[in-house]
């Protein structure tokens, strides 16, 4: 594992990419980490199917201003797959095989585990599209999470696996989402409620799939459209599921 370190005046958070194995390839995460010197609660940020970008090391750096320890995962080895086609010849595969999915999300937890700002117990996975299906499926795999929040992914796992989650889930999904339809949409509560997981799932009326991303200047598959305000409100879905679950103290 390497890392660079850049430090962030203006916020006084510090950042540094962070490079580990996983998939076959080398992953180029970005770690963000509030001020001080104590441990905090950490997020694992996941990003949508094309990848690692600025908009998610944002992300990163917001939680870590909020006092969080956070880690925006990367999916392609250190890759954005702008071109639709290529993205998903390499994200239908993945979501296809619940295990690469998750040894996907187990290496990136691992470094985030081993941070020695990490509070180890106390850990949420946040992700996007297929950044998204990587938490669910750590909290299937019994990851020990203590929250698990996720927009445009409520995808479905094996039979009787979600009962390895052990920790509250909220999932966002924009009503004219056509790639999480209704019909997914019904077979994913349905799995949460068989399990008995403590389960809220969110519908943006008028939204579309990746609703939250703001607007990308390489070509998007249909469905795809950002909306500014319901992408606020999901964000602050997210900042309250964490403050219910990993409540931030400290310096």
């Amino acid at each position: 594992m390497t890392t660079t370190t850049r430090t962030t005046t203006t916020t006084m958070i510090s950042t540094r990419t962070v490079a580990y194995p996983a998939d076959g390839l080398t992953m180029i995460g970005h770690l963000a980490l509030p001020a001080g010197v104590d441990r905090r609660p950490a997020v694992l940020l996941g990003p949508e199917g094309m990848g690692l970008s600025d908009v998610e090391r944002r992300r990163a750096d917001a939680l870590a201003e909020l006092g969080y320890v956070a880690l925006a995962f990367d999916l392609h080895g250190g890759r954005y797959l702008a071109d639709p086609e290529e993205m998903l010849a390499r994200c239908l595969p993945l979501l296809a095989d619940p295990d690469r999915l998750r040894r996907i999300g187990q290496a990136a937890l691992d470094v985030l585990r081993a941070e020695p700002r990490t509070d180890p117990d106390r850990i949420a996975a946040v992700g996007y599209g297929t950044g998204g299906a990587v938490g669910l499926e750590l909290g299937r795999a019994g990851a020990g999470l203590r929250a698990i929040a996720t927009v445009n992914a409520t995808t479905t796992g094996r039979p009787g696996e979600a009962a390895g989650i052990r920790c509250p889930v909220w999932v966002g999904v924009g009503s004219e989402d056509p790639i999480m339809p209704p019909a997914q949409r019904d077979a994913f509560t349905a799995e949460m409620q068989a399990a008995g997981v403590d389960w809220r799932l969110t519908v943006y009326g008028g939204a579309s799939h990746a609703f939250h991303h703001p607007p990308v200047d390489h070509p998007t598959v249909p469905g795809v459209g950002y909306h500014p305000r319901h992408a606020q409100r999901a964000w602050r879905d997210v900042v309250d599921l964490l403050t219910e679950c990993l409540p931030v103290t400290g310096d």
